[in-house]
């Protein structure tokens, strides 16, 4: 790591400076049903596919930290993990034979991707925020790299800063992993889970992964840890210590990435998947606002943002949509397609405005605009106009899901972090 600042042009000496965070939500889907579910939360939770009406089979998509006291697991099937966790209605039902207290039952929820989407965008848009180059991996964890912006004598400080505002903003909980790589970064992330933050200082990887049980390496799973572990090595200073040749022949180039792993050696950059898909800006109320005055003056700031954000990375959209969080926490989408894509932010305050007038007097916590289909050209500006003369007007799409009971309309959609969808 270089002695003082660099200056302007110099290149870096070596990979020591990169600073990459990891970014990973605890038991997320959990996290989510206990944001609109405040009661969940400190009890076993289920979530899963496959107890509904009519399904047979299925598996458990997250169990919190509650349940997996109990010996429930991820990818376990519902029917092992309900046995070993009777649900509280069970309870409450009269259905249990056995002499379990109550506070022993626990809770299933089915999974509700749309909800959790949209939770997950509250939280892409901290990220995005918080770092200039930002790499979603799934719907619960992203690297960044924040190297422009911290430096290694305050990262720690600069990760517990996107940990509490993901969590005063959002409500969910994150563990962070710092360090000078991406394979170090995930490793550190998981390392005190939950709630944990994690760095491991430049020049000192290959100290912090030498105690480490072989499957925690990143990349090596239990197949993989088995064959190693037949091989004699037991963790990852074994493989950091070993002749790579013997890993080579075992795993081919794999083997060899691993002893490099093994040795923090990883020379990937933090790079995003491609084009975001929308932009969103968001904002919450210290408290439920019921007046519209406040709301509308909010949409109109958030809408302005969101425009002048799309203008500077040269994207066009054909979506506007708004979002309206109403208590406890039930998420409501409005969304608006156009005739084709243009770039007119004056039309995304009116439609916006337009989108919320449902939620008005409504008791509302958080509000939120978007723009979305984006289309990035350098071509000159487009405008409604042009597309309104040819006599097509912009008409409501379909209702997004609210995330409450009442919602009929579920639309599919990306597991990913993505924008606001």
């Amino acid at each position: 790591m270089s002695d003082g600042p660099r200056l302007p042009g110099v290149e870096r000496e070596d990979d020591e400076d990169r600073i990459v965070c990891h970014v990973d939500a605890d038991c997320f889907y959990a996290s989510c049903e206990r944001l609109r579910e405040p009661d969940l939360r400190g009890e076993p939770l289920v979530v899963g596919m496959g107890y509904e009406p009519g399904e047979t089979v299925g598996a458990v998509a997250t169990a919190s930290y509650e349940a997996r006291e109990f010996g429930v697991e991820s990818a376990q099937a519902i029917s092992t993990a309900l046995e070993r966790l009777p649900r509280r209605t069970a309870y409450e039902a009269g259905k249990l034979d056995d002499d379990r207290e109550r506070a022993e039952t626990g809770y299933y929820r089915p999974v509700d991707m749309d909800y959790y989407e949209l939770v997950a965008a509250d939280v892409r848009e901290i990220l995005h925020d918080c770092a200039n180059v930002v790499r979603e991996v799934s719907i619960d964890e992203a690297y960044l790299d924040v190297t422009d912006r911290t430096a290694w004598e305050v990262a720690d400080g600069f990760a517990r800063h996107i940990k509490d505002r993901i969590r005063r903003e959002v409500g969910v909980t994150v563990s962070v992993g710092v360090a000078p790589t991406m394979s170090a970064a995930k490793i550190a992330s998981d390392f005190d889970k939950p709630d944990g933050l994690t760095v491991v200082q430049p020049g000192k990887i290959r100290d912090f992964l030498a105690p480490l049980e072989v499957d925690l390496l990143h990349g090596v799973g239990p197949v993989t840890a088995r064959e190693l572990r037949e091989m004699g090595l037991e963790t990852a200073g074994d493989v950091a210590a070993a002749d790579p040749e013997p890993l080579v022949e075992r795993f081919g180039e794999r083997g060899r990435e691993l002893y490099d792993r093994a040795r923090g050696e990883d020379d990937r950059r933090v790079e995003p998947k491609g084009d975001p898909k929308s932009f969103s800006r968001e904002s919450a109320f210290a408290e439920p606002v019921t007046e519209p005055s406040p709301k509308y003056e909010q949409i109109e700031t958030l809408a302005a943002a969101v425009a002048d954000r799309a203008q500077r990375e040269g994207a066009l959209y054909r979506t506007i949509g708004v979002k309206a969080v109403t208590p406890p926490y039930d998420v409501n989408t409005r969304e608006r397609s156009l005739p084709g894509p243009v770039d007119e932010p004056d039309l995304v305050d009116r439609i916006a405005r337009d989108l919320f007038t449902e939620f008005e007097t409504d008791p509302v916590r958080k509000v939120g605009v978007r723009v979305a289909n984006l289309e990035f050209a350098a071509a000159d500006q487009a405008s409604l106009e042009s597309w309104e003369r040819s006599g097509d007007d912009p008409e409501p799409s379909s209702e997004s899901p609210t995330g409450t009971a009442a919602s009929d309309d579920r639309t599919a959609g990306q597991s990913s972090l993505t924008d606001f969808s």
